[in-house]
Parts: structure tokens; C-alpha cells; sequence
């Protein structure tokens, strides 16, 4: 079986930079219809203007998706572009860093806030609309979300408290919901990585290259990865591929956490 996405109609969060542009320009180079979605507007200007004028396979949403009514606006925006939607990926992620001492700067409600429940209810959301897809279709319903999560979830870094606890959560909500959306036919997996040229991860090294070599040192494979390896991961996901795979936190980190330094951050 191919890890085919052609013909499908697919919304990416945190896709006006990083990972989830690459992702949403990898889709669509393997034939799928994207919506990138972000509350950056100029980034997603910049990055997808010229690009969706000439291309009608990409489309683009600016907004913030912690509101009701923006993840409504979202939903309602890719089925007038694309007539529905077969595949969700959650990649719009925030990192900051806590002070786990400080009931005011551990940062774990705000990033809870930021990286968990936009996930949720736009997933809650998403899935009922493919649900009733699937009441019109032959082979009923199928439908893929992803979501992007981190192996700071699984490690013990103070101060990155809210972040870790946010990626634990994530992991726990993809389990959860994977059960309840397996007899509909859907499958939610999610993809913890670490060596990753993320935005994120860009913009901490840009601050202090040092860290880059004390990544690649703790990296077994020795390197960090271009968000292009994300991207092919998540096609397989929302690919028939994967059609027996659900619930599951796949690791993509180089082996970073085979050898996991509580010392060493995650990105």
C-alpha cells in the first residue's frame, strides 16, 4: 500500500513557518489540498500569498484558534475551498520557559491554553464534520488527524515545565480520543520529535549556536533534522499506510531519548 495523500483535503495548524509550513508544502507537493492555518497573518502573507494564486490546491486562514468561533470560521472556510476535510494535523505549538516555584511564571495554564485545547476542540470539531462525510460516502468514514507533540513530554526539564506538562497532555488527549473515534472510522496518532529544526529550535540557536553541538552531542544519528522528516512521517500518517494504526506517539529524534541527560533541553 502507497503512502498516496492525493486528492485529499487537509488542514494544517501553525502553518505560516517551521514545521507546519513544511508540512503543508509537502502535502501538497504529493497531490493533497491544503489549508494552512496560524494566527500570523503576515506570515502566512508572506510565506502563501503568490503561492495560492496561482494554485488552487493551496489556501490559507489567519486566526486565533483558542476561539470558538474561529475554529467554526476554520471549518467552514476549508469546505467552501475544498468541500471537506479528510485529514487534521495539530502543528501549532509554543514553547517558553517556566520557573516551576512560581505559581505566576510556571507557564503551565497559559501553554495548556496554547498548545492543548486549540488541539482538542478543533479535533472534537473537525471529527464531526468527518463523521457526516462519511453518512454520504461508499466506504464510509475515513479520516486521519495528527498531531504534533514533543519528547519534552516524556522528560524531566524544570524549565520546561508548562511545555512538558502541555506535550503530556497532547500524548494522553491522542490516546483518549483514538479509542472514541476508532468505531467512526477515524484515527488520531500523534508525532513527538526532538532534533528537529523547528522554529522554535531555530531561534534558540540563533541566540547561542552552542547549543547545536550540545544537541548533536547527545543526538545518537548526530545531527538535527530538517522539518522535512516530520512531514513525511505525518504523510504516512494521514495516508491508508497507516489505516490499522491508531493512538499511538510515534518518537522522531534522532535517538535522543535513548539516552535521555535530564541536563539536555528538548526541542
Amino acid at each position: 500500500m502507497s503512502f498516496s495523500v492525493t486528492g485529499k483535503s487537509v488542514i494544517v495548524t501553525g502553518g505560516a513557518n517551521g514545521v507546519g509550513l513544511a508540512i503543508g508544502r509537502h502535502l501538497v507537493k504529493q497531490g493533497a489540498r491544503v489549508m494552512f492555518a496560524d494566527m500570523d497573518d503576515s506570515g502566512l502573507c508572506k510565506e502563501l500569498q503568490e503561492d495560492s494564486e496561482s494554485n488552487e490546491a493551496i489556501r490559507y486562514f489567519a486566526g486565533d484558534l483558542r476561539e470558538k468561533l474561529t475554529i467554526a470560521n476554520l471549518l467552514s472556510a476549508t469546505i467552501d475551498a475544498f468541500d471537506g476535510v479528510d485529514v487534521l494535523v495539530n502543528a501549532a505549538r509554543q514553547m517558553a520557559p517556566s520557573d516551576p516555584l512560581d505559581p505566576e511564571a510556571d507557564m503551565v495554564g497559559d501553554l495548556l491554553a496554547q498548545n492543548l485545547m486549540p488541539a482538542l476542540r478543533l479535533s472534537q470539531a473537525i471529527a464531526k464534520r468527518m463523521i457526516k462525510q462519511g453518512e454520504t460516502r461508499e466506504d464510509g468514514c475515513k479520516g486521519s488527524i495528527v498531531n504534533l507533540s514533543s519528547i519534552a513530554a516524556r522528560r524531566s526539564n524544570p524549565e520546561l515545565l508548562g511545555y512538558s506538562v502541555s506535550c503530556a497532555a497532547l500524548d494522553q488527549m491522542t490516546r483518549s480520543m483514538a479509542v472514541s473515534l476508532a468505531p467512526h472510522g477515524i484515527r488520531m496518532n500523534a508525532v513527538a520529535f526532538g532534533s528537529v529544526m523547528s522554529a522554535s529550535l531555530r531561534a534558540v540557536l540563533k541566540e547561542n549556536r552552542a547549543i547545536r553541538l550540545d544537541i548533536e552531542k547527545h543526538t545518537p544519528l548526530g545531527r538535527i533534522a530538517p522539518p522535512n522528516d516530520v512531514a513525511e512521517t505525518v504523510q504516512y500518517l494521514a495516508s491508508e499506510a497507516s489505516s490499522f494504526m491508531t493512538g499511538q506517539v510515534i518518537t522522531l529524534d534522532g535517538g535522543r531519548t535513548l539516552l535521555d541527560p535530564v541536563s539536555t533541553p528538548a526541542h
